[in-house]
């Protein structure tokens, strides 16, 4: 029997546990299929987020059992599940990007350093900002509302939004290509 018979074999046995509600056959899928979802689910999402995304994947998939059809192996199901669930998550996430994060460490010390005057040179260039600019480069840009709910949290049109934005942005771009020189 070819090991590619097997696991047909398997995943059709597999599959009718799960139909069953038998826990184990959940346990199963985890050693099998785990190592794989979490390889998949560790490409989109924050490494600190990743075991719990798995474990709403294997949630959701457990939740779902009875809907796998039989004698059909269940890692397409996980690996959409795992796609899913990442997607849902970046969503959610959506953190406020800080102009004053410091880079993540570079592969040399020639790279830190240009990266920390990148840095500096960006927060000086955001600072320059007018205040109504920066607003909304912090709402647009940073935050990630659309014009539309920057312009309502603003109390302003949302055609002011798009060109405050636009001009903060076009002078930003100046500003960091001259060294943060104003």
């Amino acid at each position: 029997m070819t090991p590619l018979a097997t696991l047909t074999m398997d995943a059709s046995r597999l599959v009718e546990r799960l139909h069953h509600s038998d826990e184990s056959a959940l346990q199963e899928c985890y050693h099998l299929y785990g190592p794989s979802v979490r390889s998949m689910v560790a490409r989109f999402v924050p490494r600190d987020d990743v075991d719990d995304v798995v474990q709403h994947v294997f949630f959701e998939f457990w939740r779902h059992r009875r809907r796998l059809e039989a004698g059909r192996n269940p890692a397409p199901l996980l690996v959409n599940l795992a796609r899913q669930r990442a997607i849902d998550h970046l969503r959610r996430r959506r953190e406020v990007v800080s102009v004053e994060t410091v880079p993540e460490p570079a592969s040399t010390g020639e790279d830190f350093v240009n990266r920390l005057i990148f840095a500096h040179d960006v927060r000086a260039a955001v600072a320059s900002l007018s205040d109504d600019q920066r607003e909304c480069v912090e709402l647009v840009v940073l935050q990630g509302l659309t014009h539309r709910d920057a312009a309502e949290r603003l109390g302003v049109p949302v055609g002011t939004v798009k060109a405050r934005v636009a001009r903060a942005l076009t002078r930003l771009a100046r500003l960091i290509e001259e060294g943060g020189e104003q």
